[in-house]
């Protein structure tokens, strides 16, 4: 797959593909006679991958940091795992405060239009 068409497929810009390749996240990916970069099915899953963990709010460097590992063979796997689970406790904190929110606004939208003309009618 060409850069435009992985961008597309994952909701990314051909930029931040080409980022995601210099600091090391993705392998370097194997370019045509032409220069064009060609995704393999290898690639694609590590772009799935990264995409998903950015949107848990993972940072590039831990990421670079696990990629790294991970190229660096079965030694790491401690080391992976424990990456993994600290960033998961960070996750959980995550949803628990975002859920924390969640309900002061479904309290406060409950009942939101006849609390709202009350005090509507107190200011006239």
């Amino acid at each position: 797959m060409t850069i435009a068409e992985v961008a597309k497929k994952y909701g990314l810009t051909p930029d931040t593909l080409r980022y995601y390749e210099r600091v090391g996240l993705l392998p370097k990916v194997v370019r045509t006679a032409s220069g064009i970069r060609d995704y393999s099915d290898e690639d694609c899953r590590w772009v799935d991958y990264i995409k998903c963990m950015r949107l848990a709010g993972v940072s590039v460097e831990t990421l670079v940091e696990y990629v790294t590992l991970f190229h660096q063979g079965k030694g790491t796997i401690t080391a992976r795992k424990k990456l993994l689970l600290e960033q998961r406790e960070q996750i959980v904190a995550k949803i628990e405060g975002l859920n924390s929110v969640l309900k002061r606004l479904d309290w406060k939208l409950d009942g939101y239009e006849e609390r709202m003309l009350k005090c509507e009618e107190n200011l006239k």
